[in-house]
């Protein structure tokens, strides 16, 4: 029987706006100007990229404790990078000028930063204790096996104390919810106070002198917030221990000077330990301070009011180099004959108010974004104006401002270079630093590659971090 030809169905055309040639559409060739400047992109990376990957990998030499090696590869005709360099000079790099005997004291640090930092930063896997626990666990050994006992003391007893606080601060023996008997409250702000100053004489007596202050006070303060505070979670507790008690820590710690640790003074800080003490203190210090500032910008108290714009708008107006040799040059002329402070808590301070300026803008911003009815709501409950900042307007300002701050903390990161101009030396200072040296003369472009190299991705990390928590705390209001 003879096959009969038919025609089949008539098949849309394929969808060109969707997957890899819709994407390569909308992105790269969606006029002729996308086009010719892809076209243009394309070529600048084949011409650079190959070249990059053949001296930086494929031709570097990696490994060695001597110029030597790197002359000889380079007479071999293997003219690529000399990572040989960074590795000898990677303790100086990373330390500055710390002693090398005494580089442990920085370790355990960075080391109880990053495992109490894990919880807060990813709390929805760490939102359970046991997880927590065990999180905590494994930082002891791991603090245990890179730098020895002690500490892995300090770790187990800053990583738990957060643990027995929220345990504590849940019994209502203890604790004594706001608003409850005057007399009952009057007796634990006692009974707190005396605990601290117990603390300081066993401190005072069997321990150390210069601490013992120091240590009271941060005990008392500790009782205090569990005495007051109802039922405080864990990672309340972290952010308390993070702003109270790890910077007291870090003080004694690095400076040294009690309990048998030789003093090391700041000077001999540098590398990309300063950059991330730097860096991290004026985030820390910046953000409170800015939050203040715009709260007093939008003030109806015309003294606050008239202060904030004033100190906002003259920050604003100047340059960083410019406050930071004001900081360490000009700042100590106005001092008493016997009164000093030390150069890097200048330059710390400086940069601190330099970008809360910049911080309270942003914030302002946030401000005026929250919807009228949200004033309005927490005014018709009979809030005060604190609490309604608090609970209310602030979280969802600081939501809304996320793009902005995280922008500012990556420029404060890149900014700490600047701290070179007043003779401390941060990570690129001590790249810099480091070509002088007449073993390693010419290697110029390897300091720079490598100290570029962690900017990017420390900043990469924060913006990454960033995006993560506007998609975690999005919020819109249409």
């Amino acid at each position: 029987m003879p096959n009969h030809w038919s025609a089949k169905t008539p098949q849309p055309s394929p969808d060109l706006s969707t997957g890899l040639i819709g994407w390569l559409r909308t992105n790269l060739f969606s006029s002729p100007s996308n086009t010719l400047l892809t076209i243009v992109g394309v070529a600048i990376l084949y011409v650079t990229i190959p070249s990059f990957i053949s001296w930086a990998l494929i031709n570097a030499t990696w490994f060695g404790d001597s110029r030597a090696v790197c002359d000889e590869a380079a007479a071999n005709g293997q003219t690529g990078a000399c990572w040989a360099f960074i590795n000898v000079r990677m303790g100086v790099f990373t330390y500055g000028f710390y002693p090398e005997m005494e580089r442990w004291r920085i370790n355990v640090m960075v080391l109880i930063l990053a495992f109490n930092l894990t919880p807060i930063l990813a709390s929805t896997i760490f939102k359970n204790n046991s997880r927590q626990a065990l999180l905590g666990l494994l930082g002891i050994a791991l603090t245990f096996f890179i730098v020895g006992p002690v500490g892995s003391i300090l770790m187990g007893a800053y990583f738990f104390l957060p643990l027995a606080f929220s345990t504590l601060s849940k019994i209502d023996t203890i604790v004594a919810p706001i608003g409850a008997d005057a007399r009952a409250i009057g007796f634990r702000l006692l009974g707190a106070l005396l605990i601290g100053g117990g603390v300081y004489f066993i401190t005072h007596s069997l321990i150390s002198r210069e601490i013992a202050a120091t240590v009271g006070i941060l005990m008392s303060f500790l009782m205090l917030c569990l005495v007051l505070i109802r039922s405080l979670s864990t990672m309340g507790w972290r952010w308390i221990m993070l702003f109270s008690a790890f910077p007291v820590l870090c003080f004694y710690m690095l400076l040294g000077g009690v309990l048998g640790l030789p003093p090391v003074e700041t000077h001999f800080w540098g590398g990309l330990f300063l950059t991330l003490v730097v860096a991290g203190t004026g985030m820390a210090t910046a953000l409170p301070i800015g939050i203040l500032l715009a709260l007093g910008r939008r003030s109806e108290l015309p003294v606050i009011k008239v202060v904030c714009i004033s100190f906002i708008e003259l920050v604003r107006g100047v340059p960083l180099v410019s406050v930071l040799f004001m900081a360490s040059v000009m700042f100590p002329l106005f001092l008493p004959e016997n009164v000093t402070f030390n150069k890097l808590l200048r330059a710390l301070i400086g940069i601190a108010f330099f970008y809360a300026a910049y911080m309270a803008e942003v914030i302002r911003g946030g401000l005026q974004g929250i919807p009228k009815g949200q004033y309005e709501a927490a005014k018709a409950l009979g809030w005060p104006y604190w609490k309604m900042m608090t609970v209310v307007i602030l979280p969802q300002t600081l939501r809304l401002v996320i793009p902005g701050l995280a922008n500012n903390f990556l420029s404060l990161l890149k900014d700490t270079t600047l701290v070179a101009v007043i003779g401390l030396l941060d990570l690129l200072g001590i790249a810099k630093a480091a070509m002088a040296d007449s073993e390693w003369l010419g290697f110029t472009k390897e300091s720079y590659v490598f100290a570029a190299i962690v900017f990017w991705v420390l900043c990469f990390a924060i913006s990454r971090y960033s995006v993560h928590l506007e998609k975690k705390y999005h919020t819109s209001y249409h």
